[in-house]
Formats: structure tokens, C-alpha cells, sequence
């Protein structure tokens, strides 16, 4: 059976509690219509909530702790096609805790493969984000990635900016984790207007510019060495490349 999803986490719930209750396993799953194959038997899902709420509770029941964790860490992974290994893995997980276990199942050893290039990712990503200041005080950071960081870097950089606003911005994905007063929550981004950076922030720029450009030994430049340190895909908003 194919399933056709929405590509929400609610719907991706919903896939397995329909799955469950009318015993069709899903050979596929896909979430964009154009992907439909003319001879499959599809199965076209409208994501509920009350169906997704009690399979979310069955998983927080019986998945072990770091099971339920890499379900929600794979859903973060929203560039890859990770949806019939995360079946499976739910499936596995449902029918034996045992069986999570076995490295030897494809679905099983991807899932663990991606968890571990995500962290990886997140970490660079620590070092990698610059803030600038805004005319009312408050931080802000643009972010692209293969991955979506926000849940892990928002709730970093609150500990490590101990109190102060800042906005963290995904423009890839329209989000945004905003933190005023210690409380932290992630927004959809409907509009975006680039923001007027302090006077403080552009002297300071300036500076940094200015200090880069003298410190740098033109004869010593070694680009390929340079990339392998900091890879492209962390440049674009790093002041240091600008």
C-alpha cells in the first residue's frame, strides 16, 4: 500500500494509526502527489488529530526513552526521504523492544546513520551562528540548513545568552525561534522585512572587517584548507566571508 501524507508529524501519526487498525502495511509512503505511481494502491491520509494524539501516547508508553527521541530527532531531518524506515522502525518498536536493537535492519541503520549526522550538523552549527544587534536591543541570526536545528539551537543559545532577546531565523523553512523574557517558542515567519541593525552593530562590524583585513597574509591564503575547516554551507551569514 502507498500512503500520501501532508508531511506534518500529525500526519505522519495518523499514517501509522490507519495502518495499524486496518492491517494495510505501507510499502511506500510519499508526500507530494506527483510522486503517485499510476499502478499503486494509494491510500490518501487526512491528518487527525485525536488519531495522532493516541499514537504519540503509545510510542511516549512503550518506545524506551532513546527509541521515542530518535523518532522526533528523524522528523527534524525534513530534507531526506526518511519516512518508510521510520515506519518500520515504529512498526519493529510496537511488535518488540528487541528488535530496535538489530543494526542488520536496513531501516534501523539508517535512522541511526541520519541521528548521527544531525547532531553533527548541530554541533558545527554552535560555533557557526553569528548574532547581529537590532535597533531595539533584541539579537537576531539568519540560519540555512540541510536540517531543521531550531528546537536545539534555540534552547542553546538561551542558556548561553542568559536572559537577553534574540530571534533565531530559518529562512529556508519560514521559522523562527523567538526568545523574550526567558520564554522561548518557534513561529511560522508569514512576512520577512530585513531587520535595521544598531548603530552599535555596524561600528563594530566595520571593525571586525578592518581587523580581519590586516591580520590576513595574502601569500599564506590556502582556500582549500580554509573550506575544510569552515565548509560553504556555514558561510553565508558569517561575518568573517561577508
Amino acid at each position: 500500500m502507498t500512503y500520501l501524507y501532508d508531511g506534518s508529524f500529525e500526519g505522519f501519526l495518523t499514517l501509522v494509526y490507519d495502518s495499524y487498525t486496518t492491517k494495510r502495511s505501507a510499502t511506500k509512503i510519499i508526500k507530494d502527489p506527483h510522486d503517485i505511481d499510476l499502478l499503486d494502491a494509494l491510500s490518501s491520509i487526512i491528518t487527525n488529530r485525536t488519531y495522532a494524539t493516541k499514537v504519540l501516547q503509545s510510542l511516549q508508553k512503550r518506545f524506551e526513552k532513546r527509541y521515542f527521541k530518535r523518532i522526533f530527532h528523524t522528523f527534524l531531518c525534513d530534507s531526506r526521504d526518511f519516512e518508510k524506515a521510520l515506519y518500520d522502525f515504529v512498526i519493529l518498536g510496537f511488535r518488540d523492544q528487541k528488535l530496535l536493537e538489530d543494526i542488520r535492519h536496513p531501516s534501523i541503520f539508517y535512522l541511526e546513520k541520519l541521528e548521527h549526522e544531525y547532531f553533527r550538523h548541530l554541533h558545527k552549527m554552535y560555533g557557526f551562528v553569528r548574532f547581529e544587534e537590532l535597533e531595539n536591543g533584541t539579537l537576531y541570526a539568519k540560519i540555512e540548513g540541510k536540517f531543521n536545528l531550531l528546537p536545539f539551537l534555540g534552547k542553546h543559545f538561551q542558556k548561553r545568552l542568559d536572559g537577553l532577546d534574540f530571534i533565531l531565523h530559518d529562512t529556508d523553512r519560514s521559522l523562527a525561534y523567538l526568545c523574550h523574557e526567558e520564554k522561548g517558542l518557534i513561529q511560522e515567519v508569514v512576512e520577512y522585512e530585513a531587520p535595521t541593525l544598531s548603530k552599535e552593530e555596524l561600528k563594530f562590524q566595520k571593525l571586525w572587517k578592518t581587523f580581519l583585513k590586516s591580520v590576513t597574509i595574502q601569500e599564506r591564503k590556502n582556500p582549500k584548507l580554509q573550506q575544510s575547516w569552515v565548509p560553504l554551507l556555514y558561510r553565508q551569514y558569517m561575518l568573517e566571508f561577508d
